[in-house]
């Protein structure tokens, strides 16, 4: 049996909350298993990088909300630019590793609500409490949650899950590896299923 497909997202990048629409089609499409990961891009890009957020950076800017509203369209999901300032995404990666101990699905189901509330209702995922009723209106058990969430070892595994992104060279979001092909961008979805179908690529 082939290893899962490292599945490395972070929900305030649009382009993340596009790619949770598409994965789970394409692994099922190929008979794969997803290792659902959490990053933070404000780590990759601020502070290893050194680079200001793309929504920030002149020129690129313009082109940035452009490329991610076609994208939308071209996946056939609401996405509309929130405007919401200074939203983080510690709360929404700590409570996907505190549920994937318990329930995989539910972890994953977590991070797909949560993303698309965000880019589609404009709601602010960063208080804890807001995920901690996001994760109840999708029928999941909290009982813990909450405590967990401001524990030292949830914010040492949350930690450790970005410091592992890193070592496997994870800048961007989303971003997948595939029996060793690391692959960035929800544009690049069909590289992603051509990988899976080949396992090589074509040959000039």
């Amino acid at each position: 049996m082939k290893p899962p497909i490292e599945f490395f997202f972070d929900p305030i990048s649009p382009f993340s909350y596009l790619a949770t629409t598409r994965i789970d089609e394409i692994a099922a499409h190929h008979g794969r298993a997803i290792d659902w990961r959490p990053t933070l891009i404000g780590i990759t890009t601020l502070k290893v990088m050194g680079l200001k957020p793309v929504p920030e950076t002149p020129l690129k800017s313009v082109y940035f909300w452009h490329d991610v509203q076609r994208l939308a369209s071209m996946f056939g999901v609401p996405l509309n630019r929130h405007g919401l300032s200074g939203i983080n995404s510690l709360a929404a990666c700590r409570a996907f590793l505190w549920l994937k101990d318990r329930d995989p699905e539910a972890a994953s189901q977590l991070i797909r609500h949560l993303s698309a509330r965000l880019w589609t209702d404009a709601l602010d995922i960063t208080p804890p409490e807001t995920v901690i009723k996001e994760a109840q209106r999708l029928g999941i058990v909290t009982t813990g949650m909450e405590e967990a969430l401001g524990s030292r070892e949830l914010k040492q595994r949350l930690h450790d899950a970005v410091q592992y992104a890193i070592s496997r060279n994870v800048f961007g979001v989303p971003f997948f590896i595939a029996d060793g092909e690391p692959l960035w961008g929800c544009d690049r979805l069909w590289m992603l299923d051509h990988w899976l179908e080949k396992g090589e690529w074509p040959r000039l």
